[in-house]
């Protein structure tokens, strides 16, 4: 892992070349992706760095989506706004997300875990396009400190307890730990991160008020901490997981079903994709609180799919706005006479967007939707609802903007640039080609 860590060290030298950055960025991608086979336990350890399959699928998709991220940023290099600054802060948020999934230690976890907040917050308030940018920040913030105290009291608890926080030896503290205050602490901050239905509201407000590359971020990889924190911390409560975690699991999905349904009544097209992560990421909380093993492949699966394919709707709902200076579904109708060649990338994303074959979301979600009819068989109607409203929101989402009367003013013609389709294909390609050879991500159940 040194190996990867002093890359990343190095190319901080290169924060004055927007392009060979990016470049450097692939050229990670494609070292990491062929580095090595990964299984259950760490691989490559060196020094506080380790890798485990867990670790790899994440740390592929940080290098990816953000070497998209500078893609999708041309608007930024086009008119160089704080451009050094930009690369600066992305090249931070980088290196923090690379530490937070392949750092061993617990502790180490949680302070690079809230060190890619820092960077997150300064995208949103530098580069985001209206004046309410500045109250977004501060509900990113304050959201996501309010639940980390607990979460930091809990891990000093488990050094004292266990006098280690190593993740390589924590199979030795299983089931030790019974304190149901404790298991809240522990899951809180990250439950919070996800974002948890009730604790959801900053999510929202963050992406309409962000930049593509700062929504392209908090969507495929910033919810993925949330995710990524449970899967480690949850080696700690198994015990007291079998005993809660069913009132958690109830309320991802009726969260899931009513979050769904507020997708519905949306008007902002980065706000109805915003809600309909929340609504794919309460699926994934609840098979992931199941503990079995079908529920922990289904969750880790749709964390990878939802990344590339989130990150790619905001990509178009951005190539849009660059066009048509908004992105309200009242004027945003027509788009297939506007834009045709476009109309197929819509159709290609929304319906990766709703879990149809060949898509990693349908392996995903197949599995999820397993895990939980086997945990408990009554939450099958509670799963048919979620599912059905999953799929009328994309529906909603993709027939309102390419079907219907285009605006008097917008008689013309827009294709779009080779950057975009490059940029649309890098989202898809993987999305769709990962299901066959899917079991190279899952090997570490």
């Amino acid at each position: 892992m040194m190996k990867f860590f002093f890359y990343l060290v190095f190319m901080l030298f290169l924060f004055n070349n927007f392009w060979f950055f990016q470049f450097n960025l692939f050229l990670l991608s494609f070292f990491f992706m062929f580095s090595g086979s990964y299984s259950f336990e760490f691989k490559n350890l060196s020094m506080f760095l380790g890798c485990d399959n867990l670790s790899f699928g994440l740390v592929l998709l940080t290098f990816w989506i953000c070497a998209l991220m500078f893609m999708s940023s041309y608007f930024i290099y086009n008119f160089m706004i704080y451009l050094r600054y930009f690369i600066l802060l992305m090249y931070f948020l980088v290196f923090f997300l690379f530490l937070s999934f392949t750092v061993n230690n617990l502790f180490l976890f949680y302070i690079f875990f809230e060190c890619s907040l820092i960077p997150t917050f300064c995208l949103i308030l530098g580069w985001g396009s209206q004046l309410d940018r500045l109250q977004a920040g501060l509900y990113l913030l304050f959201y996501t400190l309010f639940a980390s105290l607990p979460l930091l009291l809990g891990i000093i608890y488990l050094f004292l307890k266990f006098k280690n926080l190593n993740f390589i030896y924590t199979m030795e503290n299983l089931f030790k730990v019974y304190l149901f205050y404790l298991y809240f602490f522990l899951i809180f901050a990250f439950l919070v991160k996800l974002p948890i239905f009730f604790m959801h509201l900053w999510l929202p407000k963050a992406h309409v008020e962000a930049p593509v590359c700062g929504s392209m971020v908090l969507a495929a990889i910033m919810l993925k901490l949330g995710g990524y924190g449970l899967l480690r911390i949850y080696m700690y409560l198994i015990k007291l997981g079998n005993i809660f975690n069913i009132y958690l699991i109830v309320l991802s999905l009726v969260g899931g079903i009513y979050i769904s349904l507020i997708s519905m009544f949306q008007v902002d097209l980065k706000s109805l994709i915003a809600y309909s992560s929340i609504a794919h990421m309460m699926i994934m909380l609840s098979g992931l609180l199941t503990l079995m093993s079908w529920g922990i492949y289904g969750s880790y699966l749709l964390m990878i799919s939802h990344g590339l394919c989130s990150s790619g709707l905001f990509c178009l709902v951005n190539i849009v706005y660059e066009r048509l200076m908004t992105r309200s579904l009242f004027i945003n109708k027509g788009l297939i006479n506007y834009m045709p060649s476009m109309c197929l990338w819509w159709f290609l994303l929304c319906s990766s967007n709703m879990a149809s074959p060949p898509s990693l979301n349908l392996l995903g979600e197949i599995l999820l939707i397993n895990s939980l009819i086997m945990f408990n068989k009554m939450f099958f109607i509670l799963v048919i609802l979620l599912s059905f409203f999953s799929a009328c929101y994309t529906l909603y989402l993709y027939s309102f903007t390419q079907h219907g009367k285009l605006n008097y003013f917008f008689y013309s013609f827009s294709s779009g640039y080779v950057r975009e389709y490059v940029l649309l294909l890098l989202h898809w390609f993987p999305l769709n080609l990962i299901i066959l050879n899917s079991e190279f991500f899952i090997l570490w159940i």
